[in-house]
């Protein structure tokens, strides 16, 4: 039956919460309205997922999900679906985690559905083990690896050490979104400490709003909805720092400068604009992430008038 469901969808993607992988009270009690083997195999899949940690035992945990996908479980598919989608105990495929989303969304599943949001991607790929009794391929430690354009950045590494437990699920979610978008991790909590302090509902005087503070226009430009939701406003905070990086071709402090102030304001002023909320803002987060260079892809779009004037000062 879930073959019939594959082939051919147009799905859309971007991860809810890397926290999403917890299951809450009200979440296990789902498990109720399952089958007695499924539930068996996904309070089974649970226990390994969230009480003992390692590669290991998340791979152990995507078995099982497999299994219970066989069985028809929308929350077994949308479980399978988590873990590739961060790579956790199997390799991270985003083609993966995207049909299986589709597919549980087809059987109702709420959670699922709000995966589906803005990242189109068309694909008939899905994991073999959900459409015969074979074992997933096992992750590693690097399969969630992220994009990383610089060798280290202490100030933000101490910075998330010392996070509460309560916010780290931003920081797994936005390691996967960076991976996705080839923005270093780095940068983007660099400027998610700036912007809120890790506040998904923050909202400013400025009518900025969420995690990476988005005004209005930024949130419409990049296809955001809704700027409280985490996922949502990280993927548009990153779209845009990948712009910003590419029209700026690689210059973190002019792309930084802009993310505050507008690529407008850069341009008109040839360099850091002279706000003081500007010129504190860029000093805080160039203390954070340490890299004043970053990749970038040229195809983006086209260069900023700004930089022919600052190389050749």
């Amino acid at each position: 039956m879930l073959k019939s469901l594959i082939g051919g969808c147009l799905l859309s993607v971007v991860l809810h919460s890397a926290n999403a992988l917890a299951f809450t009270s009200s979440e296990i009690e789902t498990f109720d309205n399952e089958p007695p083997v499924v539930k068996d195999l996904l309070e089974r899949a649970n226990l390994l997922e969230n009480n003992v940690s390692g590669i290991e035992n998340e791979w152990k945990a995507a078995n099982l999900y497999c299994e219970a996908s066989r069985y028809g479980s929308a929350e077994g598919t949308y479980r399978l679906g988590m873990l590739y989608a961060f790579g956790r105990g199997v390799p991270a495929n985003r083609d993966y985690a995207a049909n299986l989303f589709g597919i549980a969304a087809m059987h109702g599943h709420f959670e699922a559905q709000k995966m589906l949001e803005t990242i189109e991607i068309r694909t008939q790929d899905t994991p073999p083990c959900v459409l015969e009794a074979v074992a997933p391929e096992k992750g590693s430690y690097q399969d969630g690896d992220v994009y990383l354009s610089n060798s280290g950045s202490p100030g933000i590494d101490n910075y998330i050490a010392k996070l509460p437990k309560s916010k780290r699920w931003v920081v797994d979610l936005v390691d996967t979104i960076a991976a996705w978008y080839k923005v270093d991790s780095k940068l983007i909590l660099s400027i998610i400490t700036a912007e809120s302090n890790f506040k998904v509902s923050a909202k400013s005087n400025k009518n900025a709003h969420g995690l990476m503070q988005l005004i209005p226009a930024t949130a419409e430009r990049f296809n955001v909805k809704d700027a409280f939701n985490a996922s949502q406003n990280i993927k548009g905070g990153v779209a845009y720092l990948r712009w910003l990086l590419s029209y700026f071709r690689g210059d973190v402090t002019l792309a930084v400068a802009a993310y505050n102030a507008g690529e407008g304001a850069v341009d008109r002023h040839k360099g850091v604009p002279p706000y003081k909320e500007t010129r504190a803002y860029v000093k805080k987060v160039l203390a954070l992430y340490q890299s004043k260079r970053h990749d970038y892809d040229e195809s983006i779009t086209k260069a900023s008038p700004t930089i022919k004037k600052v190389s050749s000062e």
